[in-house]
């Protein structure tokens, strides 16, 4: 789970990473106002939960409070990555001498921490180290060893940093380690810390990554305002909506709404989709044994979503059986109505009984039963996920 840039910054400072001065503002006449009272230029920083921000336009200097205004204005009316910029991080601009680069993250490979410095900084890590891996050095650690001054300090020299900065700099690493520990990050990284013309080190970018399943250890970050989002972009409103009804769905951006019977059968009706020309709207998972209020449910999210033209349903009753199933999409029609075309197949576990139970309700309630087209084990789930396309593409 991705951190704003000044959501980081203010972590790092509070474990002494110097970083500049800086304030959040929400519109153009509060970034003219920041400037004013600075009285120095600025740099303007969109906050969005996306990489590439400066290639996309996300980043502008101002030399006065005028300016500032103007190019908030500018950034306000970005979308980077389809998310648009509602805040924006204001900075004193500082005068740079260097730039280097430091970060902590996890080497899946071989099961470390792996902490890594570069002497460019600004740019892409994964780059310079394809491109010139020379320029590259890490150090990897176990999980619960502790990083020594004398190991931070020796990956400063290696950076070529010289006298009294070498201890200042061993201090940032090792803050920076104390950091990702402390909050169960995944990453942590200040690129680029910049040598100042004045001979300081600061944090100029921060970005962080935490472990959201660790969320519930850290109240800490839960006063500052974080709370579980993606890694890329805040989370949706119906995605909310779902995490409080501890349903896992992520919205994406296609228009044909998948009601699946677990993780896995969500991946392959995805998959499907795809393969005959379709978009999915979301990935959803309804967990093993899910009861009928929470299939009802799940079907809200799609049947409400605009962005849906058509429903494709598939289950594979094992733990989890077609009878409920078929209760909970009954309960769904007879408290919602279906307002789009549906697609649903059943096989496995007590498939029959849904059947029977589908047949029931449809024979008491002919018309809510309208948009939907109901096959078991002997249509192929191809054929299913076919017609959820041609459905869609009809709309």
């Amino acid at each position: 789970m991705r951190l704003y840039e000044y959501e980081a910054k203010k972590l790092f400072s509070r474990d002494g990473i110097p970083v500049p001065q800086a304030e959040i503002v929400k519109s153009p006449e509060d970034a003219r106002n920041f400037a004013k009272k600075s009285g120095k230029p600025v740099v303007l920083k969109a906050q969005v939960l996306s990489g590439g921000r400066g290639k996309a336009g996300g980043i502008k200097f101002a030399l006065n409070p005028e300016e500032a205004k103007e190019k908030a204005a500018e950034l306000f009316s970005l979308k980077i990555k389809g998310f648009p910029v509602e805040m924006i991080l204001l900075e004193e601009k500082v005068d740079v001498e260097k730039e280097l680069y430091v970060g902590v993250t996890i080497d899946r490979l071989n099961y470390k921490l792996v902490i890594i410095v570069c002497t460019e900084g600004g740019m892409e890590i994964e780059e310079v180290a394809r491109k010139s891996p020379e320029k590259v050095k890490k150090i990897n650690l176990d999980i619960d060893e502790k990083l020594y001054q004398f190991q931070a300090q020796s990956l400063v020299k290696w950076l070529g940093v010289k006298g009294e900065q070498i201890r200042n700099v061993g201090n940032i690493i090792s803050s920076l380690f104390k950091v990702f520990k402390s909050y169960d990050a995944k990453l942590v990284e200040i690129n680029p810390l910049i040598l100042t013309r004045k001979g300081e080190y600061i944090a100029c970018d921060a970005r962080m990554s935490v472990d959201d399943d660790a969320l519930f250890r850290h109240k800490e970050l839960s006063e500052m305002g974080i709370e579980k989002r993606h890694e890329e972009g805040e989370m949706t409103q119906r995605e909310k909506k779902a995490r409080g009804w501890e349903i896992p769905y992520v919205d994406l951006d296609g228009d044909i709404g998948m009601f699946p019977g677990g993780a896995g059968f969500g991946i392959m009706g995805n998959d499907f989709i795809h393969y005959f020309g379709g978009k999915p709207a979301n990935f959803m998972d309804s967990g093993g044994g899910p009861t009928p209020e929470r299939l009802a449910q799940m079907l809200i999210l799609l049947d409400e979503n605009p962005q849906v033209k058509a429903i494709f349903g598939a289950r594979f009753g094992g733990i989890s059986r077609c009878d409920d199933f078929a209760k909970g999409v009954v309960m769904f029609l007879k408290e919602h109505g279906l307002s789009k075309p549906m697609v649903l197949r059943m096989t496995g576990n007590m498939w029959q009984e849904g059947v029977r139970i589908f047949q029931q309700a449809e024979k008491e309630n002919p018309e809510i039963f309208r948009n939907i087209e109901i096959h078991g084990i002997e249509t192929p789930i191809e054929e299913i996920a076919k017609r959820a396309v041609e459905l869609a593409k009809k709309m």
